[in-house]
């Protein structure tokens, strides 16, 4: 039988790949300390955003709310914000209006794009009107 240290770590992985963080987790001092023969895991505290985020993971959705995707019918980066109706809700990053997407119209948005995007925005904001 794996250790409690080695399930938390294989925990802690399988949510890295889905993008979940939960800061606390870890084996639960008290009873890591007793002699009880399986010590508690400590799965800890974490915000609203991730506790919505690792709630749509187990749901199965989509993408899962709070990743960073494109609609690739249109080449525009967006946060998912939820799902309705069988659409994908895709805020722009930086904030905006929401659009709805079907969710194979979304790929995952890569770090550089991400970025892209959000610098578009703070300079479309930046701009004084003529």
């Amino acid at each position: 039988m794996r250790s409690t240290e080695e399930i938390v770590a294989s925990l802690r992985e399988a949510l890295v790949g889905v993008s979940v963080a939960l800061p606390s987790l870890g084996v639960d001092p008290v009873t890591g300390a007793s002699d009880e023969p399986f010590a508690l895991v400590q799965l800890g505290r974490c915000n609203v955003r991730t506790a919505e985020r690792l709630a749509s993971v187990l749901r199965g959705e989509r993408p899962a709310v709070g990743a960073q995707v494109v609609d690739v019918r249109d080449g525009r980066v967006g946060e998912v914000m939820g799902h309705v109706g069988g659409k994908v809700q895709l805020r722009p990053v930086g904030g905006g209006r929401e659009w709805d997407c079907p969710p194979e119209s979304t790929g995952p948005a890569e770090p550089a794009e991400v970025l892209r995007a959000r610098v578009q925005r703070l300079n479309e904001e930046g701009r004084l009107p003529c």
